[in-house]
């Protein structure tokens, strides 16, 4: 994995939505896990109506993570489709345990719902690898 800081500026220079901010926000809080990120947004922030963003490759190895109970508990959480993880994500132990609290698409008031909810979004899948997709980005950087 490449450094921090080059994640960080690879991360800035993808987006080019004015809506959209890349932090170090981790860093600055001083936090490692998810579930304390949460916490800690949420007590600076108490007005603002956060969710979660992950791959379908996060929420098949969800039950790993720290509280991961706590996440769903915290926010609303969206699940953005990711090649060959698809199907084994649905079937991970997350996805059976709050199916109930699971919103189908098109979920537009996500960050509106109590949580727990969540939501599968079957974007369009691209095959390309993170490194793949970095290392056509940094090319066409240098042209």
């Amino acid at each position: 994995m490449a450094p921090f800081a080059t994640r960080l500026k690879e991360a800035a220079a993808f987006v080019h939505d004015p809506r959209i901010r890349v932090l170090d926000i981790e860093r600055q809080l001083g936090t490692s896990y998810t579930i304390d990120t949460i916490a800690a947004l949420q007590a600076l922030y108490p007005k603002t109506r956060f969710v979660l963003l992950i791959g379908a490759d996060n929420l098949a190895e969800l039950r790993r993570w720290r509280n991961w109970k706590g996440i769903f508990a915290r926010l609303p959480v969206a699940v953005f489709a990711r090649p060959s993880y698809c199907r084994h994500a649905l079937a991970e132990l997350a996805a059976k345990r709050f199916a109930k609290a699971r919103i189908l698409p098109p979920a537009r008031r996500l960050a509106l719902l109590d949580p727990p909810a969540w939501t599968f979004l079957p974007v369009r899948l691209d095959p390309s690898s993170a490194t793949e997709i970095r290392s056509t980005h940094a090319a066409l950087s240098q042209r």
